[in-house]
Parts: structure tokens; C-alpha cells; sequence
């Protein structure tokens, strides 16, 4: 216990200024997530999620700099979600709940382990994608207008093109000069917050200028619990919706969270606890629920300021939450008069910020496979759903690996007579080029079992077939059907099998499916290559060789 307070004792300087930087820089973005969420009816709900969120996961999350706060996925899934609960809280309250409890239940399953496992032109292509929608969810409120409730972006630009001559032109200024300000601030210095610094001077315009904008309105700086007893108006026809939204969003925060972990380590070279980290994103995102906030996750820009700034420890995502908070206490009046096309103009940075550049100028460079996994996945997130684009890449690239794979194994497998791989062995003529070699390298999965099948029906003439497994790490069922109807072939053709090499795992699942002492005999089996050829120089030897024996 004494080590613990010693380790927070010492980076307490860091810890705070790291805490207090991420919760400056989070106001906006969370006043501009609040207002994207709820179709601008309520820019706090932003703030809670970025206050009751980020002290709940940073005390419980196993990420020690990780910052949480509405983020640019989680919100456009939330705002879609709120739009098709038509702004009904009896089915909104559950389903935020619920992925909190679904977070919960991927700590306890250990799911953290399987996000690595996602391909980048998977991630490129939905972070691409999310880039492309919050850009263009924003066009609208540049020029002065509220977005449609559909705000597919076919339809933003339909409404667009309508409303370009009543576009209100100090609402494009502002927004305009704030976008302006966030790209040319860190021109003159790095180290004065540029999007804090456009939101503060945006608000100035607008305040003393008098400009008849639209404002995001008072903030209400009492905290109350959201009103349970909505619940019992619950339609329990809903359930589907109400799961699939919370598993979606669930999901999507998971993602957001680990790969956010992953940056923070790289940055403080430590190393994360995924499963409680998503124990500490569940808890959060059920209590900031029940504040009436958002779903969030881990976001990367809160992360890395966090970092930066010096913070090491839990202690600083506690500060960052206990300094919002204070802030929203006291300065609420102060907020009130922040312009929406100042935010409109901030969550345009954004939407360019996620968009993964890197990868979308190496489309060109990389294989096409991958290059179509990337495109298509974007234009899933764009133009469908963000969780289908995840798994339509997932299964892409899923499904080019094990082509690849099988190409890769298929080449580097050998196959000839005995002759060819016994050089330095003394055999008889009519053994050297009557037995069969096949030496493979690489897994028997299903990706390659087809290929592999091929092949060995393609041998005859053969007194004996020696299937060396040495190299082979593991075979799938298909793998080691395709094995068994192979050597079943083989005898009918009165062809001998010996298997050379396989190891304990492998000799145990062919156990299973009786070939050890059922189909082919226990002496048939060898451990090392040249053991083989020494059985079968004996057998040479014992028998009198024919077309048909050995």
C-alpha cells in the first residue's frame, strides 16, 4: 500500500498539470460531441460522459495515462441510435446501461486479447469512414443551418445544395475562423492549445460583437440522476433494438479503448491491463448512464496530451474528471455562449484529424487485397453501418490471409521420390523410386487442405507414401479429414502410409479419429525421418519387391 502512494506521490506534479491540460482541451470536443449526439438539443450530456467517465475508468481501468471522454466513433453510433429511439429515454437510458454491463462481460471473458488481432486496413478504412461522416455532418451548421433528422450524408448534401443561398454568413465565419485559428496556431507555437485558444476567441467574437448566432445555450451545472422510473415504460418489443445498439456501441468502445491503450504504452512504455481496462470502461459508461451521459471511450488526443504533459499514473484521469467537473460548477455561465459553428468548425478539425491519411496515400504501395479491404470497408462506415464495415473487413481480410497462407505453404511443401530425399542413405533401386515423399511446411488447415488433397490423389504407382509432418505446427478438422480420406485412398490402392514427426498435439487429435492403431498400424507412426527410412530398408529387404510391394 505504501509503494502505491509513494508512486502517486512522486508524479503528483505531473499527474495534475497532465489532468488539468486534457480537461481544457476536453471541453470543446465534449461541448461539440454532446451537441453531434443529441442533434443539438443538449450540449452537457457531452461534458458528463467526459467528468463521470474518465474518474470512474481511471480509479478501476488498467491503463495508467489512459484519458476517456465522449469520442467521434462512439457519438455518431450514440446519435444514430438516439435518432431511431426518436429521443424515447425508456429505450435510450437501457441501452446505454447495457453496454456498460456488455463491457463488463468482455472484461470477464477476455476479450481484450482478440482486438490485436483486427488488420490495419481494417481500422484505416472505418476510421476513414467515421472521418468522412463527422466532416460532412458539419457542412450544415458552418452556414448557419440545423443538420436533417436522416443525416445520411446523400441526404446532408441533397439539404445542402438547398440551403446554400439562405447560408447565414457570420455563422460561416465563424466557423470558418475557427478551423482557420486550430491549423494556424500551431504555426506560430505548438505549446498554446489550439482548439481551446479558437473556441475561447470565437466566443469573444460573438459576445462582444453582438452577432445574432445560434449559441449552445445554458448548461444546467446540477448533477442528478437520471430518472429511473422511465424504465417501467420500457416496450419490451424493443429488446432486439435495445441489445443490438448496446453490443454495437459496446463493441465499438472496446476497439476505441484498446487501440487508444496501445498508444498510451508506446508513449509511457508500460504495459496495459486490457481486462480491467474494460472493467473500468464498463463501470464508467454505466454510471455516466445513470448522469444522464453518453457512451465514451478511451480517446487518443485526451491520451496523448495526458502523456505529454507528464502525467504516470491513474491519478491523472481522476484530475482531468474532478478539474471538468469544477469547471462545469463554476464557469457554466461562461459556456453558455460558446457559437455552434465554433463547435461545428472544431468537430470539422476532428472529423480530418481521425481520418488515417498514412494509410489511404499507401493505397497505391500496398497489395490490392488489402487496398480493397481498406476502400471497402470506408464506404461501409459512409454509406451503411460502422459495425457492419468492422466485420465485412474483418471477413475480407480474414479470407485474403488464408488465400495467401495457403499459397505460402503450398510453395514451401516438397514432394518426390525417396530418392530425392535421402541422398546420403544407401537404397536400394527399387525402394528409392517406388516410395513417395511428401514433406510439408506449414499448418494442414482448410485454407490448404483442398490443394493438399489434389496432390496426393495425383500419386500412383507407388509401393509406400511417407507423409512427413515434422514442420507441420498444428492441423485444423479439415486438415485432418482430408489426412484420414487421403489414407484411405491410399490402401485401397494397396499403397503403404507412414507418417513421420507428428507431434504430441497432432498425434493426439488423429488419435481421436482412430488413424493411430485403426487405420494406419502404431509402427507406422516415427518420430524422426531417418527411422522411417530404416523401417523401410527393412521391409525392402524382408519382401520380395513386385510392381505392387514393397
Amino acid at each position: 500500500m505504501g509503494t502505491i502512494f509513494t508512486k502517486y506521490k512522486d508524479n503528483l506534479k505531473g499527474d495534475v498539470l497532465g489532468g488539468l491540460t486534457a480537461a481544457i482541451v476536453a471541453i470543446p470536443t465534449a461541448l461539440a460531441f454532446g451537441l453531434a449526439a443529441t442533434g443539438g438539443a443538449d450540449a452537457s450530456v457531452g461534458l458528463y460522459t467526459a467528468i463521470f467517465l474518465c474518474i470512474v475508468a481511471s480509479v478501476v481501468g488498467g491503463t495508467q495515462t489512459l484519458i476517456s471522454d465522449p469520442t467521434a466513433p462512439m457519438t455518431l453510433i450514440a446519435a444514430g441510435i438516439i435518432a431511431q429511439a426518436s429521443g424515447d429515454f425508456s429505450l435510450i437510458l437501457p441501452i446505454f446501461l447495457c453496454v456498460g454491463i456488455f463491457q463488463i462481460v468482455f472484461s470477464v471473458i477476455g476479450v481484450a486479447r482478440y482486438v490485436k488481432y483486427i488488420p490495419y486496413p481494417v481500422i484505416s478504412g472505418f476510421m476513414g469512414g467515421i472521418g468522412v461522416i463527422i466532416i460532412g455532418q458539419q457542412l450544415l451548421p458552418l452556414i448557419g443551418h440545423s443538420n436533417p433528422k436522416d443525416k445520411s450524408l446523400l441526404n446532408i448534401f441533397e439539404v445542402l445544395f438547398n440551403k446554400l443561398e439562405s447560408m447565414d454568413g457570420a455563422s460561416f465565419a465563424i466557423g470558418a475562423g475557427t478551423i482557420a485559428v486550430i491549423y494556424l496556431i500551431p504555426l506560430v507555437s505548438k505549446k498554446i492549445p489550439a482548439i481551446l485558444f479558437a473556441l475561447v476567441v470565437s466566443t469573444l467574437v460573438v459576445y462582444f460583437g453582438n452577432f445574432d448566432i445560434a449559441v449552445v445555450g445554458k448548461i444546467n451545472p446540477e448533477f442528478k440522476m437520471a430518472d429511473l422510473s422511465s424504465l417501467s415504460d420500457f416496450d419490451f418489443s424493443k429488446t432486439g433494438f435495445v441489445i443490438t445498439s448496446a453490443i454495437t456501441l459496446a463493441a465499438l468502445g472496446t476497439i476505441d479503448t484498446l487501440l487508444t491503450s496501445v498508444v498510451a504504452d508506446n508513449i509511457t512504455k508500460t504495459k496495459h491491463n486490457g481486462r480491467r481496462e474494460l472493467l473500468g470502461q464498463g463501470l464508467g459508461n454505466f454510471v455516466t448512464a445513470l448522469f444522464g451521459g453518453i457512451p465514451g471511450a478511451g480517446s487518443t488526443s485526451g491520451t496523448v496530451i495526458n502523456a505529454k504533459s507528464g502525467a504516470k499514473t491513474h491519478l491523472s484521469g481522476m484530475s482531468k474528471g474532478l478539474f471538468l467537473l469544477l469547471i462545469v460548477l463554476f464557469l457554466s455561465d461562461a459556456i453558455q455562449y460558446v457559437p455552434m459553428a465554433a463547435l461545428a468548425g472544431i468537430l470539422f478539425t476532428v472529423g480530418i484529424g481521425v481520418i488515417d491519411i498514412r494509410g489511404i496515400k499507401m493505397l497505391i504501395k500496398v497489395p490490392k487485397a488489402e487496398a480493397l479491404v481498406l476502400i471497402l470497408t470506408l464506404l461501409v462506415t459512409v454509406f451503411d453501418d460502422l459495425l457492419h464495415a468492422v466485420a465485412l473487413g474483418a471477413l475480407l481480410s480474414t479470407v485474403f490471409f488464408m488465400e495467401k497462407m495457403s499459397k505460402v505453404v503450398e510453395d514451401m511443401n516438397k514432394e518426390g521420390s525417396l530418392k530425392s530425399f535421402a541422398k546420403k542413405e544407401k537404397l536400394p533401386e527399387g525402394l528409392a523410386e517406388r516410395v513417395h515423399v511428401i514433406r510439408l511446411d506449414g499448418p494442414v488447415f482448410f485454407g490448404f487442405a483442398d490443394d493438399f488433397k489434389s496432390h496426393l490423389d495425383e500419386i500412383s504407382n507407388v509401393g509406400a507414401v511417407v507423409i512427413d509432418l515434422k514442420r507441420v505446427p498444428f492441423t485444423d478438422q479439415t486438415g485432418l479429414m482430408t489426412l484420414e480420406d487421403s489414407i484411405k485412398a491410399f490402401q485401397e490402392e494397396g499403397i503403404h502410409v507412414f507418417i513421420v514427426g507428428a507431434n504430441d498435439a497432432i498425434y493426439a487429435q488423429m488419435e481421436k479419429v482412430g488413424i493411430p492403431g485403426g487405420l494406419i498400424s502404431e509402427d507406422h507412426f516415427y518420430p524422426y525421418f531417418r527411422a522411417c527410412v530404416k523401417h523401410l530398408k527393412h521391409l525392402f529387404e524382408d519382401h520380395i519387391p513386385s510392381e505392387h510391394k514393397l
